[in-house]
């Protein structure tokens, strides 16, 4: 296995293991959120989606920059259901795993990316293992919000 289907593989396993947290999450209960400041199960869904697709326009533009004219499809969709959302996302992720194809081993860490509008600079390599993160995060945080609504958590350390 090269160094590029092992990064696809993680953010494969991760976005599967993601997915059978979002489909446990009752419909009545994607607008449920712990506290006025938190987001709802359905924003941090959408928020794991978007992030993917505006992380890849900062990839491909090596810069925060790169967001600054671009046009979000994500914002203005209205989230109706998670098997909707995925649908939605679904030419972005797959957009996304190509370009992860065209990297080369070189490319992870001579190519940096500059997010020094939020406090960094980190190599491509750093940024797709904080890419994965990310969404990891946020699966994490549904889940406590599954335990704290009192609903069956799905295993997904299968």
């Amino acid at each position: 296995m090269n160094v590029n289907n092992l990064i696809i593989l993680n953010f494969e396993e991760v976005r599967r293991r993601s997915i059978k947290v979002w489909k446990s999450i009752p419909e009545k209960m994607l607008n449920w959120k712990p506290d006025e400041d938190a987001l709802t199960c359905a924003q941090m869904i959408r928020h794991i989606l978007e992030g993917e697709f505006l992380y890849h326009q900062i990839l491909i533009g090596r810069s925060s920059k790169a967001l600054s004219n671009l046009t979000n499809p994500f914002n203005t969709k209205e989230f109706k259901t998670v098997d909707d959302e995925l649908t939605s996302a679904q030419p972005y992720r797959e957009e996304f795993l190509e370009y992860i194809k065209t990297i080369s081993i070189s490319d992870l860490e001579d190519i940096e990316i500059d997010r020094s509008d939020v406090g960094y600079v980190r190599t491509l390599r750093d940024m797709l293992l904080r890419i994965a993160y990310h969404e990891s995060v946020h699966t994490g945080q549904l889940l406590d919000y599954m335990r704290t609504m009192g609903i069956d958590r799905p295993k997904i350390w299968d």
